[in-house]
């Protein structure tokens, strides 16, 4: 997992070439001519998904994982907490779904709990659970996000 500020990102751009492909995308890109949705950069290989909700209770959000890709989650606007664990031996709650890329995982397991504000932007590798949506405070804030898909 990388937890870090935007204007750093490009010190990522290392860790390979669709990573690099998915850096400048979101480096040369104007999110605000963006409606939400998909967006594709390389095919299947590099795509992005335009997100705006608003944040909720802890316990209304679930613990995921991915098999296929890799998630770089950029926060735009607004700000959340996003849980996270390392992958070990819990239990899943609901079976992998290969079409989607997801599983999900019991909310029994202890996460941390790291503050995204917008500007700031995560890294999510196989091994990484994460809960994210999940509120600051009592009241719920509009997030603007964009997630990067990038295919191991």
């Amino acid at each position: 997992m990388i937890l870090d500020t935007f204007k750093n990102i490009k010190l990522y751009s290392g860790l390979g070439n669709r990573f690099s492909q998915a850096i400048d995308f979101l480096c040369e890109t104007d999110f605000s001519n963006f409606k939400p949705g998909k967006i594709f950069i390389d095919g299947k290989n590099i795509f992005a998904m335009l997100n705006e909700y608003q944040t909720k209770n802890v316990s209304d959000c679930k613990l995921e994982a991915h098999k296929k890709y890799i998630d770089i989650q950029y926060i735009i606007s607004g700000e959340e907490l996003i849980g996270f664990a390392t992958l070990k031996n819990q239990k899943i709650l609901e079976e992998y779904d290969d079409e989607k890329d997801v599983v999900f995982f019991d909310d029994d397991v202890e996460v941390d709990l790291l503050k995204l504000k917008a500007g700031m932007f995560t890294v999510f590798f196989p091994d990484d659970l994460h809960k994210p949506c999940v509120k600051v405070n009592e009241l719920a804030d509009k997030v603007q996000k964009i997630v990067v898909k990038i295919k191991i």
